[in-house]
């Protein structure tokens, strides 16, 4: 079987987003059944998908697209060239990695899409006006030309049934949970963090407003401030893409006095991933919305204590392995509190054998779901 995968997006740095398309990618190679992938992707993500995401299979073909990195110039390639370059490919199934925009009638394949969350519809703030209402189109596009949809989530596969009933109905969509593999990867200390043997809390979030990583900041700055029963050097590490709430982040650390005690990195690879989640006294969580926390899952696959706002999805994937704080009331002071309580507890054990996120399992429904929809 041959599988395109498009995983052109803007960005220039590694993403949540980006991890999921690289392990779709891996997790289809690792199948007997696949002879070749197709990974497409844009000039300026070749160097960090390669070397951040370790794209070493042999059945794994990068194609490099080079078009100008601006909205419109993606959206048009999407739309026209896109198209194209799958019906001259002719792969048995081109798998969008997330909604984009296009038309079905132009494809000559059965079109897969990955639908991550419903932020467009749930949390526009996320990416202001007007640029909200593109996204929203281009997720309506996506789920009403897709033969196939993959939701990340039994959470995500919610919101298609509330916001797309109609589709929802046709039962052409299921879940594939995001999962985990870092089987063969060596942590490796960080070394540009400075960490010097000191204590740290980890959070792991893109800087969008529904991640709350400014209420994780505060509350680390309450427990400092208030010299709560935290061992006093603790330090707070945020991994992840800068995005529209940086700035306000920055200045908020500031405002708190705390640059020399909260580290913010975007660059960094599954080495040095793997030994933050291994080390660290433990994981936040704050976020008020997701479409699955693939940072949760990891956490939860390296046993390191978490700590995750009390909404569905999170109850879904941690289940009773997390401690909740309410966002209602006063957020700052239960998430404060429940970093305490968290870290007086032991780590936990070792995950199960069968662990729930693992990459046998989502290579078994990928393939149920593709022959489905070339015998359907």
């Amino acid at each position: 079987m041959h599988i395109l995968i498009s995983a052109l997006s803007r960005f220039t740095q590694p993403t949540g987003l980006c991890r999921g398309a690289a392990n779709l990618a891996k997790c289809l190679a690792a199948s007997e059944q696949v002879e070749q992938i197709t990974f497409v992707l844009g000039s300026w993500q070749r160097q960090y998908f390669e070397e951040d995401f370790q794209l070493n299979s042999d059945k794994i073909k990068v194609l490099q697209i080079e078009i100008k990195n601006t909205s419109l110039k993606r959206n048009l390639w999407f739309m026209f060239e896109l198209p194209k370059l799958v019906n001259k490919l002719k792969p048995n199934i081109a798998h969008f990695s997330f909604p984009i925009p296009f038309l079905n009638f132009l494809f000559s394949v059965p079109i897969v899409s990955t639908i991550h969350d419903f932020y467009p519809y749930e949390k526009p703030e996320n990416f202001g006006f007007p640029n909200y209402l593109f996204n929203q189109l281009f997720t309506y596009l996506a789920v009403i030309n897709s033969d196939g949809i993959v939701c990340v989530s039994q959470e995500t596969l919610n919101r298609l049934q509330y916001y797309f009933p109609k589709v929802y109905a046709q039962g052409k969509s299921l879940v594939v949970y995001n999962y985990v593999d870092f089987e063969n990867t060596q942590p490796k200390l960080p070394i540009k963090l400075n960490l010097e043997n000191r204590p740290f809390i980890l959070s792991v979030a893109q800087h969008r407003k529904n991640k709350n990583l400014d209420l994780l900041i505060q509350a680390y700055a309450k427990l400092i401030e208030e010299k709560r029963d935290i061992d006093p050097s603790t330090q707070l590490i945020l991994v992840g893409s800068t995005g529209p709430e940086t700035g306000n982040l920055i200045e908020l650390i500031h405002t708190k006095s705390l640059a020399n005690r909260i580290f913010l990195t975007s660059s960094i690879d599954d080495e040095q991933l793997c030994w933050l989640y291994q080390n660290c006294q433990l994981v936040v969580c704050p976020s008020s919305t997701e479409g699955f926390c693939l940072p949760l899952a990891e956490a939860l696959y390296f046993s390191s204590r978490v700590v995750c706002s009390d909404i569905p999805i999170f109850r879904e994937v941690g289940a009773s392995d997390c401690f909740y704080f309410d966002l209602d009331d006063d957020p700052v002071e239960n998430l404060s509190q429940a970093i305490v309580n968290t870290l007086k507890q032991p780590r936990p054990q070792l995950p199960p054998h069968e662990f729930r996120f693992s990459k046998t399992t989502a290579m078994t429904q990928y393939f149920e779901f593709y022959s489905s929809l070339l015998n359907g």
